[in-house]
């Protein structure tokens, strides 16, 4: 029932219905510009395993290309499952139990599935406290699309949920994430900044068949053929595990006990525990070679999102990293020798795990030119980006340091001696708020005043003209944190009395503070007669 091998159930724009070796196909001829059935926080999960599971069939078919066509792919996914002559494992719904279905392993004799579950919001991993409107409009009219989604995102990207509710050894630790970074290459035309679904499948497909023999030095021995790729089909005898080193390195996986069953015109689906993790790993901490995850060289383990996002300083340690003893960028967020003469983006998403909640789904979208994408990784010109990152940043935090010192000073009624601890608290919504306009240029600016540092004749030409980059982003800056300091004066609680000289002072001190830190600011202020190093953090 719902073969997806035959049926077709993916809602692809413009094409209409596919089945998922006419999705396949359709990613492949970058003739994909929208699936909107899928829910955001879904889109990495289908991403990765899509291009897992093409992988893992082209390198079983001994193929070094894609499938031009459905039929192609249909013979590449089958080559996957040969021991299922009747699709079981492509099948949304597989009555006899025993047998693996879509995403759904077998059950051992004598388990019951007891939870059941009507929609597929119930089954997916998004952790929430009350039925959010999103949520009920797929619970009102969910489709078989909706449920193969669901699925694919749950099992391959869930965490623990309580005992017997175990998830993916693909991150580091229970209440991680797993996260995707990679590149992805732009269309053509100087306005595109997103890329496309077909372009990036068809380019990570590529590089990890290019790749294979190129194993990451992770500590698991994975075997060059024969591993299991779809842990899904196999048994999974409660109290068992998979060993990795009979994985496959391209491995996808299957972290719940899910089987969906006929509901009136529909689905429902069953969930149940399992005494252990689906496959014996937890000791890796997520280092298992996932060609999107970023591993920490000393701490041995992979990247967790946590309650942060992709913003500028997350993603400055990711991509420049000051030494090779810290963050390493996964396979598929380094360039290849052809891409570092495209224009290409930094896709960095993830879903922000906590202890049995989450704090968002987090995506982040970076265009970058070939001179930029060949700093990835060591060599001269990555150390010097490594340099104007961290100044740039420096540059953030002083402006950041001159806007809280002049606000405090309102909440002390402009006088230094009753600044406290507690009423720097009042300058936080106002550092904030420059902080996420420096999130949104920070990038856009690194790269011109790194660009403009390369393409210089001589070395003083480049320093003055990578300077004149740097004085356009702290002008840009400063602008805004003009704005915002205007806007949070009268935000600052202070005696109705000493409002008048508190916030002379402050800007007096605000401006006093731009000066010293950037001398080639104007300012429309006078300087303040006490230095802003006075007040104390």
């Amino acid at each position: 029932m719902n073969n997806l091998l035959l049926q077709a159930i993916f809602t692809v724009r413009p094409l209409g219905p596919c089945t998922l070796p006419g999705l396949l196909a359709a990613l492949g001829a970058d003739e994909v510009d929208d699936l909107p059935a899928l829910r955001p926080h879904q889109e990495p999960a289908l991403h990765m395993t899509l291009v897992q599971i093409a992988a893992l069939g082209l390198h079983q078919a001994g193929l070094a290309t894609l499938p031009a066509d459905e039929e192609g792919w249909r013979v590449v996914l089958r080559g996957l499952t040969p021991e299922h002559p009747d699709d079981a494992p492509w099948c949304l719904v597989v009555a006899d139990p025993a047998k693996p279905a879509f995403f759904q392993p077998p059950v051992p004799d004598g388990l019951v599935l007891k939870n059941e579950v009507p929609t597929p919001d119930g089954i997916d991993l998004l952790i929430t406290s009350r039925n959010h409107d999103l949520k009920q409009a797929v619970a009102r009219r969910h489709a078989a699309e909706d449920w193969a989604y669901a699925l694919i995102s749950v099992q391959t990207s869930e965490g623990y949920g309580g005992a017997g509710n175990h998830g993916i050894v693909r991150m580091n630790g229970g209440s991680s994430s797993r996260p995707m970074l990679g590149l992805a290459p732009l269309p053509d035309g100087h306005a595109a900044r997103w890329p496309r679904l077909g372009a990036r499948f068809r380019r990570d497909v590529e590089r990890l068949l290019a790749t294979r023999d190129q194993a990451p030095e992770i500590g698991v021995l994975y075997p060059a053929s024969g591993g299991l790729g779809l842990t899904w089909t196999a048994p999974w005898p409660e109290g068992r595990q998979l060993a990795l080193d009979r994985l496959d390195i391209w491995f996808v996986e299957a972290c719940r006990r899910i089987r969906l069953e006929p509901a009136g015109d529909g689905f429902r689906a069953r969930k149940g525990t399992s005494k252990a993790p689906r496959i014996d790993g937890k000791h890796m901490k997520g280092m298992l070679g996932d060609p999107w995850a970023p591993v920490h060289v000393v701490e041995q383990k992979s990247f967790t999102l946590a309650g942060r996002d992709f913003d500028y300083e997350t993603l400055v340690e990711l991509l420049l990293p000051e030494t090779s003893q810290e963050w390493q960028l996964p396979l598929l967020a380094r360039p290849s020798e052809a891409e570092k003469k495209q224009t290409m983006a930094v896709v960095a998403q993830a879903l922000s795990r906590g202890n049995s909640k989450t704090e968002g789904f987090k995506s982040r979208i970076i265009p970058l030119s070939g001179k930029v994408a060949r700093a990835f990784g060591r060599g001269p010109a990555h150390e010097d980006l490594v340099v104007l990152s961290r100044a740039q940043v420096k540059d953030i935090d002083d402006m950041s340091q001159a806007l809280r010192n002049a606000l405090v000073l309102v909440a002390a009624g402009g006088d230094h001696e009753r600044i406290k601890k507690e009423t720097y608290e009042y300058t936080t919504p106002a550092r904030a708020a420059l902080r996420d306009v420096a999130d949104g240029l920070f990038f856009e600016h690194l790269w011109k005043r790194f660009e403009a540092r390369t393409d210089a004749g001589s070395k003083a030409d480049g320093d003055a003209a990578a300077e004149a980059a740097r004085q356009a982003f702290v002008t840009t800056l400063h602008d805004h944190a003009v704005r915002i300091f205007e806007a949070a004066l009268p935000e600052i609680p202070c005696p109705s009395i000493r409002r008048p000289r508190a916030e002379a002072r402050a800007r007096e001190l605000f401006s006093a503070g731009m000066r010293k830190r950037f001398p080639f600011i104007s300012t429309r202020t006078s300087p303040s007669p006490r230095d802003d190093d006075d007040v104390a953090a």
